[in-house]
């Protein structure tokens, strides 16, 4: 599990045979193999690591689902290593489990921050809710707007966020890794859950009614 804080940049030394090389530096300081680290908020697994190089194997879900298959060498990457308990939780919960693709359309300045236009895919649009967390290359960012009829939303950048990741380096037209908000989606799975077979039989005697709704929610501080 990540938070969505950024911890430095890495430079893609090589991606082959789906096996990327990554150089680093501060995630170097209690790496071990087998460490789980977000590559542009995609966890990937060490596999082997020496003087401040390390390589992790990419699987082709991985790949379908990232913009890691469009990483060349010099590529710069964000880095985080897996949450620990005696660290604070300065972003929010993320998974590492990317959902797909968004692609920037705008990138507007002003003098406080940097907005952020995203367009995805349906399917991912109706997790991202105004003032809602999301993960964009696993920056845990806050949505600030949602155009529904465009399948897109806004996030604001403020310029610590934009120089230390790897959104200084995107123009419009860029895909971004999207990991929506995993609370959302185990609300609408349980809500869509209503009924259980434990069994896996017909019997109706098997079956029981979920009694968790939005009722139920709501009462519960949901």
């Amino acid at each position: 599990m990540f938070t969505g804080i950024i911890e430095e940049m890495g430079i893609v030394k090589s991606i082959k045979s789906k096996i990327i090389t990554i150089e680093a530096n501060k995630i170097f300081e209690d790496l071990k193999l087998g460490d789980s680290v977000a590559v542009n908020g995609a966890c990937l697994t060490v596999s082997s690591f020496s003087n401040k190089i390390f390589n992790a194997d990419i699987t082709t879900e991985t790949l379908s689902r990232t913009n890691l298959g469009d990483l060349k060498s010099g590529y710069k990457v964000n880095l985080e290593r897996a949450l620990t308990l005696n660290r604070r939780l300065g972003g929010h919960i993320v998974s590492g489990h990317v959902d797909g693709v968004g692609i920037i359309k705008n990138i507007s300045k002003n003098s406080e921050d940097i907005e952020l236009v995203i367009e995805c895919p349906a399917n991912l649009m109706k997790y991202i809710i105004e003032k809602g967390s999301v993960a964009v290359d696993g920056i845990s960012l806050t949505v600030a707007k949602v155009d529904n009829n465009k399948n897109s939303f806004s996030v604001a950048i403020i310029p610590h966020t934009l120089k230390e990741t790897v959104l200084y380096y995107k123009k419009a037209g860029d895909k971004v890794n999207i990991e929506n908000d995993i609370i959302g989606k185990y609300v609408e799975k349980l809500l869509s859950f209503n009924d259980f077979n434990f069994n896996n039989l017909n019997n109706e005697t098997n079956k029981k009614n979920s009694n968790i709704n939005m009722e139920f929610l709501i009462k519960n501080g949901f």
